[in-house]
């Protein structure tokens, strides 16, 4: 839940920059771009609560034009700027430190952002054995090819500095906007911005979907307050839900007004989220490997260790180890991360101590 929450907050915030290059203020002053990132947020409770169907087909047009046009800044860039003598060097001489590069490692989750969703469709999805893992797949290959090639062509284009200063909420505009040619520069530059501004919409759009529905469902499953599942009269839609955690991640905006590092504080919250999501995920297909090894399994990977009967898979082993070392490492250099999402974790915990009270007094 607080990944979902997250990544409103974070699609959002990046929205403004992206449209800065039509109205100056949005991208540099914080004051003007927080605000609309606030009234953004609004806007999509009240789409949500009113319950107004998303299009799916509009989603999947975005996402195919959002490829297509990241792959193509991709094709030339490496045509017009690629460098391997700048890249290798602006990579050795702005080396980070542990603590930098391992926070680096785990910000890079939020290009996972939506995994869970796939899993969470399953039920939803025809024939889930078989597009549920072709989903997976093909986002594995996908998201680091795309990535890689716009880092090595962002690298290409300016100094990491610049990268993670001036173009650090729009990168992909910073790249657009230091193409050598200028026809390049004005064709692209617009595309991006509207496009980018569509893509992080329907992402902050998706979240708000996402942690209503999971919030409804774990308060009709007695994981939450009842309130959480209450529909609204008119349209039937989880209105407290969205309404309250809508308001979360507008709280979570709030810093904006006035911090310089919010956007750093939000990634390093979401990976304090998201990895502890991953962690408890791959643990638990460790425990059902064991405590369930006849379960129907339609997809299994390879690479298993097989003991007593039981196959354990090594690349569950090997990310359970991974990650839980980087969050340890997250939650011990990063204090806004910890600080809220412990107590986060510890409101959650108190509500399910309530609610297990009361379900067993009930019994």
């Amino acid at each position: 839940m607080l990944s979902y929450i997250v990544t409103i907050s974070i699609s959002v915030f990046t929205i403004p920059p992206y449209l800065g290059l039509f109205w100056i203020p949005l991208k540099d002053t914080a004051e003007i771009s927080t605000a609309v990132s606030i009234g953004i947020v609004v806007l999509l409770m009240t789409v949500n609560i009113i319950g107004v169907k998303e299009t799916s087909l509009i989603n999947i047009l975005l996402a195919i034009i959002d490829i297509a046009t990241q792959i193509s800044i991709i094709i030339i860039g490496l045509i017009f700027i690629f460098s391997p003598t700048i890249v290798w060097h602006r990579i050795i001489d702005n080396w980070p430190t542990i603590d930098n590069l391992i926070l680096g490692i785990a910000l890079s989750t939020i290009a996972y952002t939506g995994i869970e969703t796939i899993s969470q469709m399953a039920e939803e999805t025809r024939r889930p054995s078989v597009r549920v893992p072709r989903a997976l797949i093909l986002m594995i290959v996908t998201v680091p090819v795309v990535f890689m090639g716009l880092s090595i062509v962002a690298f290409s284009a300016m100094t990491p500095v610049q990268l993670a200063s001036e173009w650090s909420r729009d990168p992909v505009a910073g790249i657009a906007a230091n193409l050598p040619l200028a026809l390049l520069q004005d064709i692209l530059r617009p595309i991006i911005a509207i496009l980018a501004a569509s893509i992080l919409l329907v992402a902050a759009n998706a979240g708000i979907m996402g942690i209503s529905r999971l919030s409804y469902y774990m308060a009709n499953h007695g994981l939450q307050p009842l309130i959480f599942s209450r529909l609204h009269p008119r349209f039937k839609t989880p209105y407290v839900s969205i309404i309250i955690f809508g308001i979360v991640a507008i709280l979570i905006l709030i810093p904006g007004f006035f911090a310089t590092d919010v956007f750093k504080n939000m990634g390093a919250l979401y990976a304090f989220g998201s990895l502890l999501s991953f962690m408890f995920a791959h643990a638990s297909i460790i425990a059902l490997r064991i405590k369930k090894p006849q379960l129907e399994r339609p997809f299994k990977i390879g690479l298993n260790i097989k003991i007593n009967q039981r196959q354990i898979p090594v690349s569950a082993i090997l990310a359970l180890i991974i990650l839980s070392a980087i969050w340890v490492i997250i939650f011990f250099t990063q204090p806004y991360s910890r600080y809220v999402g412990v107590a986060w974790m510890a409101i959650g915990l108190i509500f399910y101590y309530l609610l297990s009270h009361r379900t067993r007094r009930v019994v």
